[in-house]
């Protein structure tokens, strides 16, 4: 897809050498973003092949987004400042020793480790291959293809990981869905020698790293009182605590940064509402997307009974559409503006949760959903290029790769956010309508602790129960995840109505002629980039 896609680029760009160079930054990208997903539909293995209990297997699943999302920054201004090829291949490098750990870990404990170094090798690769493609494409016409091409990319990636965990798992064994990585790492490293050229901030600042450690402590503080909040409860007070520590951290770091003259982020970078409110867009995009897979890969599997691989193959088509209004994205953009193009974007969003919320029942079948499915897909593709290249469009070229950190770290939090929340507001729905059925029975205590763990655990008990006491006890606990399917989605059609919303109030539609990032340069000794002046034409006021 990334070699295919970015042959869509107008030809008009020296040589071919910018494609090519696309090509393997997207696939990378895909190889990355896919990981955010692939190892969903192998958890029931990993119970019976490495005994893991359901906490190990959230953080199976969490310390690669953790890592990830808490490390993007550094990612980002260590591209800036040693040059984002060399942090591109770095990445990939570590990426790739991760994956091959994990492919092979004997425990749980092993796996959760590897986890975490493939999320640290994924914040060097993002950032520094996002930085590269907005300094391969001048133009914001082409820059703009291209970011379509890397954000349709990243949908893609998320959308076949069922699929592609579904097939691997048909044939080979669990360690296979990492393995698999390496022939792309691989690939990654020669291309990117070959094909992909270097660049830097020409007017490097003096390393931050208190910056740094602020950085990754506060976002992975609050990043696991996200993880750990559906299970220990959103008001216990080790989610709390750590929820009000990561806060007090990072309004530390903004303190810090705003108080030393070389910031690793420079806050100036949010005095444009095109920056600002687009990273806002990005992550309500990725929190509705993820959120969603998260809920609708266990209606598929519990629900309707399919196979790993028949649920990936039924998420298929949210890549589909996503591709497409991804590659359509800059033309639109073109046609009716940033702000019209995101905010519709966001709104089907919206309108696949709600549609999906409306029909939620114990009846309801793979048909039904598909619409929602399918416009929260486009929505997707639609709104991601379109933030993306607003951002892109307010920074220097000097200093893209902490701005292309800003916004991939926006992408993995709101993700985090939409698996914790969703899954939060779906769990609390669903132990609250089993809780009154299990009063007054004599039921097991670990029993009773699977049957309110989810749906899975309430229906194998179901099934070992047998006759009619089982039969009802299988329908409940479906009326339940309905329940609460209905209410996590109008929670998230609620968030990404208002997200659209504010969109629509607050994101300029296009940076004028003689504003356009591309065209300004930094002065040499200047402590700021150089980010428009707040004026009216900006949208900052």
């Amino acid at each position: 897809m990334a070699v295919a896609a970015a042959m869509v680029l107008s030809p008009t760009l020296e040589g071919r050498r910018p494609k090519a160079a696309l090509a393997v930054l997207c696939l990378a990208v895909l190889m990355v973003n896919l990981d955010n997903t692939i190892l969903n539909v192998a958890l029931p293995t990993l119970v019976v092949r490495l005994k893991a209990t359901t906490g190990q297997l959230q953080w199976i699943v969490d310390a690669y987004a953790m890592v990830f999302g808490g490390l993007m920054m550094v990612g980002g201004s260590l591209a800036d400042r040693y040059g984002r090829k060399r942090l591109f291949l770095v990445g990939l490098m570590i990426f790739g020793c991760g994956s091959l750990g994990a492919s092979f870990a004997s425990g749980v404990d092993l796996l959760i480790g590897w986890r975490a170094v493939m999320g640290a090798g994924a914040a060097m690769t993002i950032p520094s291959g996002l930085a590269i493609v907005n300094d391969l494409f001048h133009q914001p016409a082409q820059r703009g293809k291209a970011v379509g091409i890397w954000s349709g990319t990243i949908g893609l990636g998320i959308a076949i990981g069922p699929l592609a965990g579904g097939l691997l798992l048909s044939r080979f064994w669990w360690g296979s869905i990492f393995l698999v990585n390496i022939p792309v790492v691989v690939a990654g490293i020669i291309g990117g020698l070959l094909l992909v050229p270097d660049s830097r901030n020409r007017f490097t600042r003096r390393p931050d790293p208190l910056g740094g450690l602020l950085t990754v402590s506060g976002l992975g503080l609050i990043l696991w009182a996200i993880i750990e909040g559906p299970d220990d409860g959103w008001l216990s007070a080790r989610v709390l605590g750590a929820a009000l520590a990561g806060l007090v951290v990072i309004g530390g770091f903004v303190a810090w940064e705003r108080h030393i003259d070389h910031p690793m982020l420079p806050l100036v970078f949010f005095r444009s509402r095109r920056f600002s409110i687009a990273v806002i867009a990005v992550a309500l995009g990725v929190f509705a997307l993820l959120g969603g897979l998260f809920v609708q890969t266990q209606f598929l599997q519990f629900g309707l009974g399919y196979s790993p691989l028949e649920a990936g193959l039924c998420i298929l088509p949210i890549a589909g559409v996503l591709a497409a209004g991804a590659l359509s994205s800059s033309w639109i953009v073109r046609t009716i503006g940033t702000k019209v193009t995101a905010a519709t974007g966001l709104l089907l969003v919206s309108g696949g949760l709600l549609q999906i919320a409306i029909i939620a029942s114990v009846t309801t079948t793979y048909a039904e959903v598909l619409p929602g499915m399918l416009l929260m897909g486009l929505g997707a593709g639609l709104l991601m290029p379109s933030a993306t290249d607003s951002v892109l469009g307010t920074l220097t070229r000097d200093d893209t790769g902490v701005g292309s950190a800003t916004n991939s770290t926006a992408m993995q939090v709101g993700g985090a956010l939409g698996v914790a929340v969703i899954g939060s507001v779906l769990s609390t729905r669903y132990q609250h309508t089993l809780e009154p059925a299990l009063a007054g029975r004599h039921v097991p205590p670990v029993a009773a602790q699977a049957i309110l763990g989810s749906l899975g655990g309430a229906l194998a008990v179901a099934r070992i129960v047998g006759g009619s006491l089982g039969a009802v006890l299988a329908h409940v606990a479906r009326v339940g995840f309905a329940l609460g399917t209905h209410s996590a989605f109008l929670v998230a059609a609620g968030v990404t109505g208002t997200g659209a919303v504010l969109i629509l109030a607050a994101l300029p539609s296009r940076p004028p002629p003689e504003e356009t990032a591309h065209n300004r340069e930094r002065q040499p000794g200047s402590g700021e980039p150089a980010v428009p002046c707040p004026t009216s034409h900006d949208g900052t006021g």
